[in-house]
């Protein structure tokens, strides 16, 4: 049988199975590392350099949030030992580039994923091992040109919102709860491409600090938001026709956490941004950086053209544990599990795990009757939260009657470096020393018919037999009759 999607087996037999290889993977890591390590010499202008402006120099560029550049030989040269430690440790909190997806099972295909291959990581740890050699100056490729030290993610926004400023003091405890609402200016209705949120402070980045915050610089830990029509005489008469909120005039957006990756939509289910709307949250999350700093959120949308109209409707369902969370000190490798049932049929379009200081790692799985499929285990890190945004022909196509399960595994003990006092039981709550479990990912509702045309789709590009395993597309290996419309069990 083959497997789309993932590396190995089908992982029918569920998370055990997988688990079980985690720990076989995580063990062998440096040797499987030594096996691709290149027999040549390596060079940064050869060999380092591409690597980082793929993947690191994003951040680690001159005005970059980064504390240190990498963009050049001298740049990079006092730090390859650390370039050759932060790239190896694995999936999990501190790994550069921060990305956490463990690469031994589930989908694997995800936009914007800087991550290194093995050979890479190999590559890099050779480059230190061996003096660090600059190499031929003709190697060297072309340096990257970046707009400014703000440049988005998502291209240049159409739309830049600026939020008010805040000032958290160096010593200032965790805070939660509400700051000004904004007007969009909107003067028209308009569908959303695809949303970046930035945190712009006075902090300067190369300055050192004492807190473990992305780059020892953000305050904002994340925020909760909506857009609102706060003044009902600017609003528009158009309603979202394929809104999950019964309120017309409110929009929920994803939520901005420190260090996360821009949101980029399915383009067949866009939210609207409204006319006369303004930003609002009565959730947001500062955490002192060490230091005292001013600093305020900018939201940057890009949007689709004027006569866009969306095709599919958002779904929206808890996946999480908020109530009874029960973390015990002093241990490491605790679990917590939270389950929901999918009333409708869905496409999962992002995965995003969200926990406080004791996360350690989140693992997804979807359960269709016997068929148990662990579609991803990502690392956690609490200071620098990211997003998974599946590819189109990746992203999971469920059937209603699909249970979801995710598991967290919780580290508060000495080695969590997060955790300020690991003698301390852990309960839920909005604080860094309290917990949330929650996955946090984008997800759409589909007809019957729009099911089986997203899965027809997925047959046709894999090139999907009834003897293949699809990760996170349990009904793509069943070919159905010309007649059958809807979604079912599998055919006998």
């Amino acid at each position: 049988m083959r497997a789309h999607g993932m590396v190995g087996s089908s992982f029918s037999v569920g998370v055990a199975l997988g688990i079980g290889v985690l720990v076989a993977a995580g063990a062998t890591r440096s040797v499987r590392a030594q096996q691709v390590a290149p027999a040549r010499d390596v060079t940064f202008t050869k060999d380092v350099a591409p690597i980082i402006q793929r993947s690191c120099e994003g951040c680690h560029r001159a005005d970059g949030v980064a504390p240190m550049s990498l963009s050049t030989y001298e740049d990079a040269r006092p730090w390859a030992r650390a370039i050759k430690q932060r790239t190896g440790i694995g999936p999990k909190a501190g790994v550069m580039p921060p990305w956490y997806v463990e690469k031994n099972i589930g989908i694997q295909q995800f936009h914007n994923d800087p991550s290194l291959s093995d050979a890479e990581i190999a590559m890099l740890a050779k480059w230190a091992d061996t003096g660090a050699a600059r190499g031929n100056p003709s190697d060297m490729p072309p340096p990257k040109v970046y707009a400014d030290h703000q440049s988005w993610a998502i291209g240049t926004p159409d739309l830049i919102i600026k939020m008010k400023d805040v000032v958290v003091k160096s010593t200032a405890p965790d805070w939660w709860g509400e700051v000004p609402s904004v007007p969009t200016g909107l003067t028209e209705d308009r569908y959303v491409a695809a949303l970046e949120i930035k945190e712009v402070n006075d902090v300067d980045s190369h300055a050192g600090s004492n807190r473990a915050t992305v780059g020892g610089r953000y305050v904002f830990h994340h925020m909760i938001w909506r857009t609102q029509v706060l003044d009902a005489a600017k609003s528009s008469d158009q309603a979202d026709p394929l809104s999950f909120i019964l309120d017309e005039e409110t929009v929920n957006w994803p939520v901005h956490e420190v260090g996360r990756n821009a949101d980029f939509f399915d383009p067949k289910s866009a939210r609207l941004l409204k006319a006369g709307s303004s930003i609002v949250t009565d959730s947001v999350h500062l955490h002192s950086n060490g230091r005292d700093t001013k600093s305020h959120l900018e939201i940057g949308f890009k949007l689709l053209p004027k006569d866009y109209k969306p095709t599919y409707k958002r779904a929206v369902f808890g996946l999480g544990n908020g109530v009874d969370i029960d973390i015990r000190g002093m241990e490491a490798e605790q679990q917590l599990n939270a389950y929901t049932v999918l009333q409708q049929n869905t496409k999962i379009i992002s995965f995003e795990p969200h926990l406080h200081a004791p996360g350690a790692r989140m693992c997804l799985e979807a359960i269709w009757g016997y068929n148990i499929q662990t579609l991803n285990c990502v690392g956690y890190d609490h200071n620098w939260v990211r997003g998974y945004d599946y590819t189109d022909d990746s992203a999971p196509l469920l059937p209603k009657g699909t249970i979801l399960h995710i598991t967290g595994f919780m580290n508060n003990s000495p080695t969590n470096k997060n955790v300020p006092d690991p003698r301390n039981w852990q309960g839920s709550g909005n604080r860094s020393v309290a917990n949330m479990f929650i996955d946090l990912g984008m997800r759409v509702a589909l007809t019957d018919d729009q099911f089986q045309e997203e899965m027809a789709k997925r047959r046709d590009h894999l090139h999907v037999t009834k003897n293949d395993n699809v990760i996170g597309c349990p009904l793509c290996n069943v070919i159905p009759a010309a007649a059958t419309k809807t979604a079912g069990a599998p055919q006998q």
